[in-house]
């Protein structure tokens, strides 16, 4: 190889590095994940991510900006040693960072690369990030609400201008489409359906005839009709009327039986993330355990609004939203305010097949 030839090649893999810059800053997704082979790695052992082909790529770094409230990176210029069609090279990376659930802080890092030659030029097949120096301490700088650089596209607005939405507003096709996603890639079903009419329907193919059902405590199932399939139509073993018609008094230990481990337990919930995780909260928390794990299956029925960019703003959601809400119901109907005793975070399903979420299009419930 001649000289300028390898000139050419320095040029063009320093200018990749500068692109992978320019997206992440971007917020440019899949640009970023073009920046690889199809089978190219980023692996972030610290973290830890390890992203294997352009979709896995493309997937993950959503994930991670969707929990941004903002981030620079600066590259410095490394080694690269160029061998034929491969090369290896390192790049150096500050960082500075804080993320909508408080999490902030300023690093200095090492990107140690190996790169190829492609017909559409050269392209990371792998990035591998090694963690050098890390400072949580408070940033003292913030970033200007007004902080959109030109190029930015309003199509890639931050997280942190979406989380400033209302806590009602009905998530976007693109955005369902992220959770159902990120719920299946932790283990749970996850499907996509028009309405709560359609969400009923699929509900009666998930529940056997006769099965045994919890219903838990929901205006999404109140409003749909779901909980009045399941606890007046007769065709299960419906468990909350049976708890319903126990003396409390006396038969506390029967009723924690009762619901804590039924065969299916049909629920809503607070919050969804965009990262896959579900979040209910409970004043009792009597309904908690069967979701968490004691039932056999678990079907959550979850409104279009309950859509979040993480859990830091899903916590926001039940506190400033969900609870003021069934505070007024909860005093209508019981004479007293409800309260954020308990809350049950699933960030993943162990058991593949046993947890379904049911995400509508629509806004249901609070």
């Amino acid at each position: 190889m001649n000289d300028f030839q390898a000139i050419a090649d320095r040029v063009e893999i320093e200018a990749l590095r500068g692109e992978f810059t320019d997206a992440a800053m971007m917020r440019d997704r899949p640009r970023l994940a073009s920046l690889f082979t199809p089978d190219g790695a980023l692996r972030m052992p610290d973290i830890p991510v390890e992203q294997v082909g352009r979709e896995e790529i493309l997937a993950g770094g959503e994930r991670l900006q969707s929990q941004w409230d903002f981030f620079v990176q600066n590259t410095h210029p490394g080694t690269i040693q160029l061998d034929g069609d491969t090369a290896t090279g390192r790049a150096y990376i500050q960082e500075i960072a804080r993320a909508l659930d408080g999490r902030q802080g300023l690093n200095y890092a090492v990107y140690h690369d190996r790169y190829q030659r492609t017909d559409e030029g050269w392209k990371f097949a792998e990035r591998v990030y090694e963690v050098r120096y890390l400072d949580t301490s408070p940033l003292a700088g913030t970033a200007p609400d007004t902080a959109q650089g030109p190029g930015t596209d309003p199509a890639h607005a931050t997280a942190a201008t979406a989380a400033a939405a209302s806590f009602a507003d009905p998530a976007s096709a693109e955005r369902l489409e992220r959770v159902a996603a990120a719920l299946r890639a932790g283990g749970f079903a996850a499907e996509i359906l028009d309405d709560a009419e359609a969400a009923r329907a699929r509900v009666r193919d998930l529940l056997p005839e006769g099965a045994g059902v919890f219903t838990g405590a929901s205006e999404t199932l109140r409003l749909s009709g779901i909980d009045e399939d399941i606890n007046a139509s007769g065709r299960y073993d419906a468990i909350r009327p049976r708890v319903l018609a126990i003396d409390r008094a006396t038969g506390a230990d029967e009723i924690r039986r009762l619901v804590a481990g039924p065969e299916f337990v049909v629920n809503s919930v607070a919050a969804v993330t965009e990262t896959g995780s579900l979040v209910l909260a409970s004043g009792s928390g009597s309904q908690l355990p069967a979701n968490a794990g004691g039932a056999a299956h678990a079907i959550w029925i979850v409104g279009a609004q309950k859509v979040v960019p993480d859990l830091g703003t899903a916590l926001r959601r039940v506190e400033e939203h969900a609870l003021p809400l069934e505070s007024a119901r909860a005093q209508e109907v019981y004479g007293m305010p409800s309260a954020v005793n308990r809350l049950l975070i699933l960030n993943a399903e162990p058991r593949p097949g046993r947890g379904t979420v049911l995400l509508l299009r629509e806004a249901i419930g609070y």
